[in-house]
């Protein structure tokens, strides 16, 4: 008969499930509720309990807000995460903990796409975390800190360093990771003074630069207030109900490009409610703060698809259809200024409307700020080792490239997941099959011993490993992009 596993934590002892050979312990608690007079406040510690709490399933889905949702959920026990162990019993495994994407208005740990499982095998003890996200997470309110959900992930970061040797976790072996807007929540931590300590390493894929000014930001809470008939401040919104506030993040997102004018590149991304960078929480732009030496760096791995805004146009049914108008609002919004739109139409002669529109958004929205941080990590004195996924996925006759989100399938060894099937087919391929072998490698190695198995980005060599049918290690493949954005790192979001 298996015996259920059973860990003591700092707020009780908790009983697991066993899956596949592994320990799995889900909904752990690392803070309250973030209801009733704790809306909208920092997270504050979780409570202890009496006995053994069942650890089975998954944390409630927080308010989720655009059009790729998880599945709503009763409940507002939130800030939870899940641990996947291979050996609750042993001490000093090397921890990863996932923070998970969604363009920060998105998003559960529990989603099948994170299945930690595979990645336990390599010998990891995987963290998987909830945190706000929306307005709940992000909105610029009066009465409330910025930026809560990067202080949920600091408490979740709290957490392990207090409990994951009861997993047998080290807790002077942790690595943060994410993907998207989970990967710019790495970049945020890494140099952020309050996360200092907690972790050892970053692994980050697609980072976004998306990022907002107080003046913006403040002006994004407004008009969610007003759609809601409320106060822009966390009383005002605090007697909206979180669904509700979330459905009306969403109506913004949708209505964005009416506010082109006055919000500029916001407009363009279908997200309102983004961090901020306020100074305090999130002092300044990430990429600004290793490269100037004003915060540490470390051991990264970073890396972008090929084809990063395929999946945006694919799904808005746009890919094959921009317009020459399209492109030069593009390149006049998002190309760095002064001269980055003309830099663009001249370093891709020949290039369709539509190639130079996601040429300009794959740059500016995710290629750009993976590289900027490597870089910048780099320059601070870490070690970064940098990826390009070119592996094409096969789906809608190869519409989608390779595209954003291909890489987390292919990273967790997820491929039956319903988002890797969706990419992938019910029958991945063999160079699928070959290209996640060779990332789920290379993260257990660069956990284990923080190195992915090819050589680090340098300024000299600028080596990046491509990952295809047939991989390769060679000098950064998108040096026409590299050379328009040189020196010119992602800048907060701002008023025209």
């Amino acid at each position: 008969m298996l015996v259920q596993p059973v860990a003591h934590t700092t707020g009780g002892a908790v009983r697991g499930l066993l899956d596949r050979g592994l320990a799995v312990f889900r909904g752990l608690p690392y803070g309250r509720p973030p209801v009733g007079a704790l809306r909208f406040a920092a997270p504050a510690p979780p409570e202890r309990w009496d006995g053994v709490r069942e650890a089975f399933e998954f944390g409630p889905v927080v308010p989720q807000s655009g059009p790729l949702q998880a599945e709503p959920t009763t409940g507002t026990d939130w800030l939870t995460l899940n641990v996947c162990t291979p050996a609750p019993d042993a001490a000093g495994l090397p921890v990863l903990v996932w923070i998970h994407g969604g363009g920060f208005i998105s998003g559960t740990a529990g989603d099948p796409l994170y299945d930690p499982v595979e990645t336990a095998r390599a010998g990891l003890v995987v963290v998987t975390v909830n945190y706000r996200v929306g307005a709940e997470g992000f909105a610029l309110l009066d009465g409330a800190p910025a930026n809560r959900a990067f202080l949920d992930q600091i408490a979740a970061l709290e957490w392990v360093q207090r409990n994951i040797a009861a997993f047998g976790g080290d807790p002077g072996r942790v690595t943060i990771a994410g993907q998207s807007a989970g990967a710019s929540s790495v970049a945020a931590l890494l140099t952020m003074p309050r996360a200092r300590g907690l972790f050892h390493r970053a692994v980050a894929h697609s980072v976004g630069g998306n990022l907002a000014t107080p003046a913006l930001a403040a002006e994004v809470t407004a008009a969610l207030a007003e759609r809601l008939g409320a106060a822009p401040t966390a009383a005002g919104l605090a007697e909206v109900d979180p669904w509700k506030l979330a459905a009306a993040v969403t109506d913004l997102g949708a209505a964005l490009p009416g506010h082109l004018a006055r919000w500029g590149r916001l407009a363009h991304t279908g997200v309102a409610t983004v961090p901020v960078v306020d100074g305090e929480v999130l002092t300044e732009e990430p990429w600004a703060a290793l490269a100037a030496g004003r915060a540490a760096g470390t051991e990264l791995l970073v890396g972008h698809t090929r084809d990063e805004f395929r999946l945006f146009a694919v799904l808005a049914g746009r890919h094959g259809n921009f317009t020459e108008q399209d492109a030069a609002l593009a390149l006049d919004q998002l190309a760095p200024h002064p001269d980055g739109p003309g830099a663009y139409r001249a370093a891709f002669p020949g290039a369709t409307p539509g190639e130079l529109v996601e040429a300009v958004f794959s740059d500016s929205l995710f290629r750009m700020p993976s590289l900027h941080l490597a870089e910048g990590n780099t320059a601070a004195g870490g070690t970064s080792y940098l990826f390009e996924l070119a592996c094409p996925a096969p789906a809608l006759g190869g519409a989608f490239g390779a595209c954003h989100g291909l890489d987390v399938p292919l990273s967790f060894g997820t491929l039956d997941s319903p988002m890797g099937r969706h990419f992938l087919g019910d029958l991945p391929g063999p160079e699928a099959v070959e290209v996640s072998r060779e990332l789920r490698q290379a993260w257990a190695r660069f956990v284990t011993t923080g190195e992915p198995g090819w050589a680090a980005h340098e300024p000299e060599h600028q080596l990046t490993r491509v990952l295809s049918a047939s991989p390769e290690t060679v000098r950064y493949p998108g040096q026409a992009s590299r050379t328009i954005w040189a020196g010119r790192g992602p800048t907060a979001y701002d008023l025209v």
